[in-house]
């Protein structure tokens, strides 16, 4: 399935860069959404970055459907891999379950703010609900996405 969601910030691309590059901030998100634990890697390289961070999430809410497969908690390893300031490719991967994400981050000006798009393959290999499964899997992420977009924008004013 595909999946696009676009944050908006009220800084100009460097500013939500430095951000998005800063693990401080990437604690922050962790500690709103709410992650059972987390443990990251951010590696500057040339002029982007490496991310790569080991979530343990709380399924709680899911359908029952969902919790099957999932379980009561979920591991979750975010890899972001940015070229530049611009963009770089986003992978969602999740360790002995038939799901997973793939695609790409671009930030860009937007009047005096920026950009953040997201846009994703989400995949779920589990025969006839897997669609359905990629639905809730895509809520999911778009959820995540609005807490790091509410951190963000508190953060890029100020409260860090």
């Amino acid at each position: 399935m595909k999946f696009r969601h676009v944050l908006t910030y009220d800084a100009p691309p460097a500013e939500v860069y430095a951000m998005l590059a800063d693990p401080a901030f990437r604690e922050k998100v962790c500690a709103a959404q709410e992650v059972v634990s987390h443990d990251l890697t951010l590696t500057p390289t040339g002029d982007g970055f490496e991310l790569v961070m080991h979530q343990v999430q709380n399924t709680a809410g899911l359908p029952a459907i969902a919790k099957k497969i999932a379980g009561d908690t979920t591991e979750v390893t975010l890899q972001e891999s940015w070229r530049d300031p611009t963009g770089g490719t986003l992978e969602i991967i999740t360790p002995g379950k038939p799901t997973g994400a793939s695609g790409t981050i671009a930030l860009a000006a937007d009047g005096a703010g920026t950009t953040e798009t997201v846009e994703l393959e989400i995949k779920v290999k589990v025969p006839l609900i897997g669609g359905k499964l990629e639905s809730l899997m895509a809520d999911n992420v778009r959820s995540g996405m609005d807490v790091e977009q509410t951190v963000g924008a508190a953060w890029l004013a100020g409260s860090r």
